[in-house]
């Protein structure tokens, strides 16, 4: 989600706007808490959900801009969502709206940062490649591993943080606490020795919440057979899950196995939070 931030911020050093985030919700809403858009005289970044919510929100904010053009004081305004708002989410929701400027740039580049996920990404093949570019818009921060030299499309430079590791496995070590772990590297045996090396540390210290080796049951039962004799446990063994992305989904086209993978990724980050908050 950082381009949004770099494009409103690109835009605020030219032109005032006002920046409307959703403050606090109850019930069934369209964003959650936090979500913001970033309203010019001419156009917007972000959105707070579309419908009517945000038209209104819209509307108010250029009428604001138009009568105001340093944009007043902030303001607040509560909504329920519902029949008359021809929005039928049945919650409601407080806006803030606060106009900004150029002067603003540096408090909201530190207020408005998101934090993200990490994911560690190793390979650097076709299915890596197309998982990087879903990820991009995400809140996911990515550290693309390969062994190759020369393997990451200079296309997909900036999505990404990649690195060169022979051993591939090495990097494991040096991954982020908390960060979901992708494998698909060229190679069955350097895959072998990524996850090995994901369940030394898992072992060691656990603080690697989702691992996801890409491959089919057959691999998976081969990998399982060959990792037991290396001396790991079933229950070690069950925290990889292979084949990765959500069941049910069929196609074998990179783009389909990294809307699965994402959406599996995006299942598991909600899950987290949920228990965390419960």
């Amino acid at each position: 989600m950082a381009h949004l931030l770099d494009d409103f911020l690109r835009r605020l050093a030219t032109e005032r706007a006002i920046l409307v985030s959703v403050r606090v919700t109850r019930g069934s809403v369209p964003r959650e808490a936090g979500t913001w858009m970033a309203v010019f005289a001419q156009g917007q970044v972000g959105t707070i959900g579309g419908g009517h919510l945000e038209w209104d929100a819209l509307r108010a904010c250029r009428e604001q801009l138009k009568t105001q053009p340093q944009g007043g004081a902030p303001w607040v305004h509560d909504v329920v969502l519902g029949p008359a708002l021809g929005q039928c989410c049945g919650g409601a929701l407080a806006l803030d709206f606060e106009p900004v400027g150029a002067d603003n740039m540096s408090d909201l580049r530190q207020r408005l940062v998101e934090v993200s996920q990490p994911v560690a990404l190793f390979g650097g093949g076709h299915v890596g490649q197309a998982i990087v570019q879903a990820l991009a818009p995400l809140p996911f921060a990515v550290t693309w591993v390969d062994s190759r030299d020369e393997v990451f499309p200079p296309a997909l430079a900036g999505l990404a943080a990649t690195e060169h590791s022979d051993p591939v496995h090495a990097a494991v070590n040096d991954l982020p606490a908390g960060a979901f772990v992708l494998i698909m590297s060229f190679s069955h045996a350097e895959d072998l020795d990524i996850v090995a090396a994901c369940l030394r540390r898992q072992r060691a210290r656990a603080d690697l919440p989702f691992v996801g080796l890409i491959g089919s049951q057959t691999k998976w039962a081969s990998f399982r057979s060959r990792l037991q004799a290396r001396g790991f446990a079933p229950a070690e063994l069950a925290q990889v899950s292979c084949p990765i992305g959500l069941p049910g989904i069929r196609g074998k086209a990179p783009a389909v196995i990294a809307a699965s993978v994402v959406a599996q990724l995006l299942q598991v980050q909600s899950q987290s939070e949920s228990a965390r908050s419960g």
